[in-house]
């Protein structure tokens, strides 16, 4: 979870909520909260890898299933792309896409040769992104505040929010800020994906998923507190980068290798999701069969391809806001989806009650209408232009 979204999601949610970004946070804290509870419960109860495509496809039949695997591909592609153009920005803001492109293409084909990052090399890299994280904490809450008091709210002695492109933050600007923040907290389901491969998956799940899910949200909420103190929500809606404007000039460049470490391996684990996810779907006929060869060293090489080659086109064509919005809203039906397939688990294979499904199910789809109008289009277009091809698919498959 510690990975692009701490660097890039502040500054667009800040844009919608203003001084009420902490209020925003907190509601995303409670979605993804929701989330994870349903996700632990199916996840002790369906030990396998695939995560929500498997527990929708057992708990709700295959359509469902098949959307859920869909919402997770075009979710995690916008994800990958959204790091990416987080990494051109933090490094090179002048070259961020065409250097979101080539980072893209180096990982992909990292990844087709089959390299893959140690339990070591990420408990490194968790340790360094840690230390970054409180550099910038410890810079805002001690440094120089921002703007003068800005009256009430959750944040006081802040400016007033910036009108984004003339456009006032909205009432509903605390839910589409949340939206965006939720972004920020994908990424427990990577835990549920490897039931498998996880000892005692009933009672190590879900302890894992609620506990990372904590202990992100401190660290959030100690980020957030340092940026809305250090720039105002004004000034952190503005920066383009603002955990690196946080700190003094000659820290800033620790902070953006920081970032740019952080998001090439969101890069290398995400995109390897999304291959062994499109791989799975393949297998079952629900994507072409193609994308389930495997190569000499065991990789899926042409899913993975194919999902670079998206990936960098998203990249190029989107910057990391819009991005981050096209990813939180497929994400979000995903989860929508993974709290229905929850509220079919029998009582004594929920170790949560009921309703916290239901409080995820509703804040999904609550927060996803309330993303930016375009992505919401573009992810229903995607989600409906999959059915459709299902529905051609089978009419016309021939009989066995």
């Amino acid at each position: 979870m510690l990975g692009a979204g701490v660097f890039t999601a502040f500054a667009p949610a800040a844009a919608a909520a203003g001084r009420w970004l902490l209020l925003a946070l907190a509601l995303a804290a409670v979605v993804a909260a929701a989330n994870a509870f349903s996700s632990a419960d199916l996840a002790a109860a369906h030990p396998e890898s695939g995560g929500t495509y498997v527990y929708a496809t057992a708990r709700l039949g295959h359509w469902p299933g098949r959307l859920a695997g869909t919402a997770f591909l075009a979710g995690k592609t916008a994800s990958a792309a959204a790091a990416a153009g987080a990494l051109g920005v933090y490094l090179a803001p002048s070259f961020a896409r065409p250097l979101a492109v080539l980072v893209v293409l180096v990982v992909t084909a990292v990844n087709v040769v089959g390299l893959r990052w140690t339990l070591t090399a990420t408990r490194v890299l968790v340790v360094a992104v840690l230390a970054v994280l409180g550099l910038v904490i410890a810079a805002g809450l001690l440094g120089p505040a921002a703007g003068a008091s800005a009256g009430p709210g959750l944040v006081e002695g802040v400016a007033a929010p910036r009108r984004v492109e003339g456009e006032q933050v909205r009432p509903l600007g605390v839910l589409t800020a949340a939206g965006l923040l939720f972004f920020a907290f994908a990424g427990y389901a990577r835990l549920a994906t490897l039931g498998e491969e996880v000892r005692d998956p009933q009672r190590t799940l879900r302890l894992a998923i609620p506990l990372a899910l904590a202990l992100t949200l401190a660290v959030y909420l100690l980020t957030a507190l340092a940026a809305l103190r250090a720039l105002g929500p004004a000034g952190l809606a503005a920066s383009s980068a603002p955990l690196a404007q946080v700190v003094a000039t000659p820290l800033a460049p620790v902070v953006r290798t920081g970032a740019a470490v952080a998001m090439v391996s969101v890069l290398l684990t995400v995109l390897v999701g999304i291959s062994r996810t499109a791989l799975a779907m393949a297998r079952r006929a629900d994507l072409p069969h193609q994308l389930s060869r495997v190569g000499p060293r065991g990789t899926p090489w042409l899913a993975d391809v194919a999902g670079g080659v998206v990936t960098a086109a998203i990249a190029l064509l989107a910057g990391p806001v819009a991005a981050i919005a096209l990813s939180a809203c497929s994400v979000l039906v995903y989860y929508a989806i993974t709290n229905a397939a929850a509220l079919r688990l029998p009582r004594d294979l929920r170790r949560w009650p009921r309703w916290t499904s239901w409080l995820g199910l509703g804040g999904c789809l609550a927060l996803a209408v309330n993303l930016p109008p375009t992505q919401v289009f573009v992810t229903a277009g995607v989600l409906v232009a999959a059915l459709l091809g299902w529905f051609a698919a089978d009419r016309y498959r021939p009989a066995s």
